[in-house]
């Protein structure tokens, strides 16, 4: 099953009503990780009125959330239900909020604190992962360009090229080409490719 990701991390604010709301996004695999990024965030912004969280990972589909002394349901739910509506797994978003002095109500807060959020994933380099495998095997030259051509696609990625005597090749497959494209260089090289294929793991592409 493929899932969308963030490895860089990112940030966003807007501001309502003189209130800032300051969004920080990360990737992350476990609970440690995230509990780790909302404590540097909270660390770094001692002076924040409420610093409101969520994350969802993969692992045991655990997701998690918290309004921080806002009102229930203000924050941490709108926070998740963000990273739910983008299909983003393994990921913690931070809001923090700086009192700008006026209320903004149940309806204003579960505004702001998901619009910073929702800005803060429409600015991140959002990565889909899906199961692929690696294909190893080598080729003689007079096929490299025939085999460069039928690789061409997008899912399918050149990992490493090594020429010496052949060419050996590397390559990350989507699972579901797998077969096509081993038998695809078998009849290309009638026989005389000998393809690897490793074992499936989560790729970007």
């Amino acid at each position: 099953m493929d899932y969308r990701t963030v490895f860089e991390p990112q940030t966003a604010s807007i501001t309502e009503k003189k209130s800032e709301f300051i969004a920080s996004l990360v990737h992350c695999e476990s609970e440690e990780e995230a509990v780790a990024h909302i404590d540097d965030v909270r660390s770094r912004n001692r002076k924040a009125r409420h610093n409101c969280y969520a994350y969802i990972l993969r692992a045991g589909s655990t997701s998690r959330y918290s309004d921080d002394a806002e009102p229930q349901g203000t924050a941490g739910i709108p926070i998740l239900e963000v990273l739910k509506k983008e299909g983003l797994f393994d990921v913690c978003v931070v809001v923090t909020r700086y009192f700008g002095g006026i209320l903004l109500g149940t309806g204003g807060l579960a505004r702001a604190y998901s619009g910073a959020a929702a800005l803060c994933c429409r600015n991140a380099d959002i990565v889909t992962m899906r199961m692929a495998n690696m294909m190893e095997f080598e080729c003689d030259y007079s096929l490299y360009d025939s085999i460069t051509r039928i690789t061409e696609k997008p899912y399918i990625k050149t990992v490493a090229a090594d020429f010496s005597d052949n060419v050996s090749m590397k390559l990350c497959v989507a699972a579901e080409y797998v077969n096509d494209l081993e038998k695809e260089l078998v009849e290309l090289s009638n026989g005389r490719i000998d393809v690897s294929v490793g074992r499936e793991q989560y790729e970007r592409f």
